[in-house]
C-alpha cells in the first residue's frame, strides 16, 4: 500500500506555470518582439545617426560628423518656429471643434427623432474616407473658387467667392481634418452617453432639472472619461497630419499651412537635406513623447477618480 502511494505523481499546483512553460512561451513570442524591435528601433537609430552627419542627396561633398550643427540650424530656423505654432493651432482647432461639436452630436443622436439610425450611419461615414480622397474632395468639390460648392452659394446670395485655400490656408485645414475626426469623437461619446443610466436622467428630470441641467451636471461629468480617451487619441494622430497637406496647400503660401511633420518632409525630399530633416524627426519624437505623456497622466488621473 505504500509503495503504490509513492508511486502516485504528485499534480503541479494550479496557476503557477512551470520553468519550461515559461521558456517555450517566451520562444514563441520571441519573433513577434525581436520583429518590432527591428521595426521600431532600427529606424530610430538611423534617424539619430544622420541627424548628426552632414548628409544631402544631391550634394555628395557634404560629408563627415555634423555634431549638434543639424539640430542648432534647425531650432533658430524662423520655419521651425513657424511650423511649432502651426502645428499647435491644427491640433488645438480640431481638438476644440471635435469635441466640443461631437458632445453636442452626440446628445442629439441619443435622442429618438424619425431617421436616427439612418442619420447615424451618415454622420460616421467620413471618418472611413482617406485622407488624400477626404482633402481632394475638400479642395475640388467644396472649396474650389470657382467650381466648388461654397463659391456656387455665396454667389447665389450676391457674394463674391472665396480662394479658401490661399487666403485661409490653415483655417481651412482645421476644418478639413475637423470634418474627418468629428465622427470618431462622436462615435466614442455617443457609446459613453448610451452606458448612462437612464433612472438616473429621469430621477433628475422628476426633480426638476431641465435639458440645460441634466447636460450641465449628469451627462457632461459621465462624460469626462471619453473626452479625455478623445482628446489623448486625436492629439496622437493629429501631430502627425500629413496627407491633407500636402494634397491642398503644400504647406503654402510660404510656410502658412506648414506643420512640423510636413516641414521634416520638405528638408528631406524637397531640399534633399536628409541631416536637417533627420533633426527634425528626432525633435518631432521629444515632442510626441513629452505630450503622451501628459496625455496619458491626464487619463490615469481621470480613470482613477
Amino acid at each position: 500500500m505504500d509503495q503504490a502511494a509513492r508511486r502516485i505523481p504528485v499534480a503541479a499546483p494550479v496557476g503557477r506555470p512551470s520553468h519550461a512553460r515559461r521558456t517555450g512561451g517566451a520562444l514563441l513570442l520571441s519573433p513577434a518582439v525581436i520583429l518590432l524591435l527591428i521595426w521600431s528601433l532600427v529606424p530610430l537609430a538611423m534617424t539619430l545617426w544622420y541627424s548628426v552627419r552632414r548628409y544631402n542627396l544631391v550634394d555628395p561633398t557634404q560629408v563627415g560628423f555634423a555634431g549638434a550643427s543639424n539640430y542648432v540650424y534647425l531650432l533658430t530656423d524662423p520655419d521651425f518656429i513657424t511650423a511649432l505654432l502651426n502645428t499647435a493651432i491644427l491640433v488645438g482647432g480640431v481638438l476644440v471643434i471635435t469635441v466640443g461639436l461631437g458632445t453636442l452630436l452626440a446628445v442629439l443622436f441619443d435622442q429618438s427623432f424619425l431617421g436616427r439610425g439612418i442619420a447615424r450611419v451618415l454622420v460616421i461615414s467620413p471618418f472611413f474616407v482617406m485622407p488624400t480622397v477626404s482633402a481632394l474632395l475638400w479642395k475640388n468639390l467644396m472649396l474650389h473658387p470657382i467650381y466648388g460648392v461654397y463659391s456656387a452659394m455665396m454667389r447665389a446670395v450676391g457674394l463674391t467667392p472665396v480662394d479658401w485655400l490661399s487666403r485661409y490656408p490653415l483655417a481651412t485645414l482645421v476644418m478639413i481634418v475637423s470634418w474627418e475626426w468629428l465622427p470618431f469623437a462622436i462615435l466614442i461619446l455617443l457609446t459613453a452617453i448610451q452606458s448612462l443610466d437612464a433612472e438616473q436622467k429621469e430621477a433628475a428630470r422628476m426633480d426638476g432639472a431641465g435639458p440645460l441641467a441634466q447636460f450641465r451636471y449628469i451627462i457632461l461629468p459621465h462624460l469626462s472619461r471619453a473626452i479625455t480617451v478623445v482628446i489623448m487619441i486625436e492629439t496622437i494622430f493629429l501631430l502627425a497630419v500629413f496627407a491633407e497637406i500636402s494634397v491642398t496647400t503644400a504647406g503654402g503660401p510660404g510656410v502658412a499651412s506648414t506643420n512640423l511633420a510636413f516641414l521634416i518632409y520638405s528638408r528631406a525630399l524637397l531640399q534633399f537635406d536628409v541631416g536637417g530633416a533627420s533633426a527634425g524627426g528626432v525633435v518631432a519624437i521629444v515632442i510626441a513623447n513629452i505630450v503622451a505623456a501628459f496625455l496619458l497622466r491626464a487619463v490615469a488621473r481621470n480613470l482613477e477618480a
